[in-house]
């Protein structure tokens, strides 16, 4: 039976501490500092090439992280540890307090005390309880009056803002949570005159949540008509990005134009697909030195400047030897002596291709993910390097590339998060709560008659919030105008 006791003694003294509002600030706190290295090191599921790349560049140090789940932070169990403790810490904390503070807003103010002179601004004033009756309600006051006295009180906001607050940040992490559980995000490159339908393999990365599924995707699909960037020429900077879509939802339904701009996603439910980035890419058709055609089509470059100076690789594997090119855009060519060839303007005036030309294996089949924007040179030699203006061709000697043209990329992104409207909803409610607690102040008057027929004043502020004399003040002046 002690050890029983004991026991049960010990848990509940366990959730009193973790129930505690300091325990949930700390771990509220701990849940920030547990986020920072999922800024600091590449993460798995958004990145894992470079994961890949920094094991490989640190290995000893790399293992470690690895076993400390660094690289997959916010699936961690440690991480999962402290958000769900932290859950259960507010919902601890701040349900009984909301609990006590609706039975206490339906309940009187308390009896006013015995012994006034003992409370904060105490005076003695002329005038009569009807008058401070009137005074109180025209203040907001809640008033309870009993024989010969008079308590009120008011500025339950303040508690009411509190928990408002509190109880809107569990609509947070609850919102989180269903975004983490029952949502998805992925992104897709795609060009001009490419269409995307809402599967799984038209993505370029996917991530599901614990509990969605390949089949939940919602049905749509999209061809891309036509992308616009408008520029100012003066300052080369971005005005405008349109990009224009046919847009069927469900599949097979009839499509209808829609438009997509940076700030102005489409929308299908809690499916959002935003305009992410865009850039070019370069048309090229390779032939080997019979002349057949062993590659043709537009490769997506990665642009690396406001100007839109662009990276690529084009691999051809079917050549043998293989060949790739390790390639720069440039969509209005310019050179000079210290920086060498560069794009001075983002739209395509006077386009240019470079290509290095590397002969060998690629490395495609040894199992390892590789970059689509770089070539492996480590088992390769160059044996070749050329500008290719519009509609040049370049004989390498192992076979020929001919600069065809241009198309426009766009990178969308696709976002299913259920609890998005929810989180927006608690910002906003914790915003109205914080605001109503830093500005509400509870406090409490009491007025009582003495038996000469004068009138005793106190109060009490809690946690001794500034105003209270001066309401306090504005009372006595209004008896003593009545008498």
């Amino acid at each position: 039976m002690t050890e029983q006791i004991g026991t049960r003694a010990t848990l509940r003294w366990l959730w009193r501490q973790l129930t505690s509002m300091r325990t949930a600030i700390m771990l509220l706190l701990l849940l920030g500092v547990a986020s920072i290295p999922g800024s600091l090191f590449p993460q798995r599921n958004q990145n894992p090439l470079k994961v890949r790349d920094f094991l490989a560049a640190h290995k000893s140090t790399g293992k470690i992280l690895e076993s400390l789940k660094f690289f997959d932070v916010y699936s961690s169990p440690w991480f999962s540890a402290i958000y769900i403790l932290l859950f259960i810490s507010l919902i601890g904390c701040v349900l009984p307090r909301t609990l006590e503070h609706i039975k206490a807003i339906g309940k009187q103010p308390p009896l006013t005390p015995k012994f006034l002179d003992r409370m904060e601004g105490y005076e003695q004033v002329g005038g009569d309880l009807d008058s401070a009756q009137v005074w109180l309600k025209k203040n907001r006051f809640r008033i309870r009056r009993e024989e010969g006295s008079i308590s009120a009180e008011k500025g339950y906001t303040r508690e009411s803002g509190n928990l408002l607050f509190h109880l809107s940040l569990i609509l947070i992490l609850v919102a989180v949570a269903m975004g983490g559980l029952f949502g998805s995000k992925g992104e897709a490159i795609l060009n001009v005159g490419d269409t995307f339908v809402n599967t799984p393999t038209s993505y370029d990365n996917l991530s599901f949540g614990k509990f969605q599924r390949e089949g939940s995707l919602r049905s749509f699909a999209l061809h891309i008509d036509a992308f616009k960037a408008t520029y100012d020429p003066a300052t080369r900077a971005p005005l405008d990005y349109k990009l224009t879509v046919s847009a069927a939802e469900p599949i097979g339904s009839k499509a209808k134009t829609q438009i997509i701009k940076v700030n102005s996603p489409l929308t299908y439910g809690s499916t959002k697909i935003y305009l992410q980035a865009n850039g070019y890419s370069p048309v090229v058709t390779v032939r080997d030195k019979k002349g057949k055609i062993t590659f043709q089509g537009a490769v997506e470059f990665l642009p690396q400047d406001a100007n839109l100076t662009s990276i690529g690789a084009i691999k051809v594997p079917d050549m043998n030897p293989q060949i790739g090119f390790v390639s720069s855009f440039l969509p209005t060519a310019a050179r000079t002596a210290q920086r060498g060839a560069f794009s001075s303007y983002p739209d395509v005036l006077n386009p240019q291709l470079l290509v290095s030309v590397w002969m060998g294996n690629l490395g495609l089949d040894n199992g390892n993910p590789q970059s689509v924007y770089r070539v492996d040179t480590s088992q390769m030699r160059r044996i070749g390097l050329k500008a290719l203006s519009l509609h040049q061709l370049y004989n390498f000697g192992e076979g020929s590339i001919t600069f065809e043209g241009w198309e426009q990329w766009v990178n969308l992104q696709i976002v299913d998060d259920p609890g998005k409207l929810y989180a927006l909803l608690g910002g906003i409610l914790a915003i109205l709560g914080l605001m109503a607690s830093l500005f509400g102040r509870q406090r409490r008057i009491w007025i009582k008659l003495r038996e000469d027929g004068e009138l005793e004043i106190a109060g009490l502020a809690k946690n001794s919030a500034p105003g209270l004399l001066e309401e306090l003040k504005s009372l006595k002046t209004h008896l003593e105008n009545r008498k």
